[in-house]
């Protein structure tokens, strides 16, 4: 990605939030940064349009930040590059956010410089992933050998269906997703169905890894 001149940390601690504003800036100097306490205020932010970058907590006062994960995503088309910084490393919530649209997955006990590190390699296009996250996700797919297997050609998916994918990828949920496509939510659905059996994949969370492998998203 292009260096961002626009970002937003949504972090409900104040010290936190402040660490994050700050390794933003160093990471990327002359980067225009804003903190958001809560969803609420996050949301308020993006009337003024989706920031370049955005470092998202998960859990919020008012709110999960997946779902704003899931704005951002609609809000700027999948432009916006949303990386989550959380305490959290398990599967439950390291897939949904993937599925909601995050380009990063962070834990917060990783120091200042070693954040500023992790930040940069959003430059290179890379996918800033705490090493504790980058061995999860490897044991997920280790623990479901059946899911690991050559699958059909990409020609196989049909266009819609690759349309699909790629708001799946987005993390639009089915009913968001039948807006965009102009289609009933019954046909989207037709669609998911078609997308996991070619592929042999059984969870959202899978659909948009495989939207990021294709680079769809």
């Amino acid at each position: 990605m292009t260096l961002p001149s626009t970002a937003l940390v949504l972090e409900d601690q104040a010290e936190t939030r402040e660490h994050l504003l700050a390794a933003l800036s160093e990471a990327f100097p002359g980067v225009v940064a804003r903190g958001a306490a809560d969803l609420a205020e996050a949301r308020s932010f993006l009337s003024d349009g989706a920031p370049d970058l955005a470092l998202v907590d998960l859990a919020l006062p008012d709110g999960r930040g997946v779902d704003f994960l899931r704005d951002l995503a609609e809000r700027s088309g999948g432009a916006t590059r949303s990386v989550v910084v959380t305490i959290y490393a398990d599967d439950h919530h390291l897939f949904d956010a993937i599925a909601a649209g995050a380009g990063g997955y962070l834990l917060k006990d990783m120091g200042r410089d070693e954040l500023v590190r992790y930040l940069r390699r959003l430059e290179a296009g890379e996918t800033p992933l705490s090493p504790a996250v980058a061995r999860r996700m490897l044991d997920y797919f280790r623990a479901r050998p059946v899911l690991i297997q050559t699958v059909e050609p990409e020609a196989a998916l049909t266009p819609r269906e690759t349309e699909a994918l790629r708001l799946i990828g987005r993390g639009l949920r089915s009913g968001e997703a039948a807006k965009v496509m102009g289609v009933t939510e019954l046909t989207v659905a037709g669609y998911v169905k078609a997308i996991y059996r070619k592929l042999n994949i059984c969870s959202r969370a899978e659909a948009a890894l495989e939207a990021q492998k294709r680079g769809l998203v």
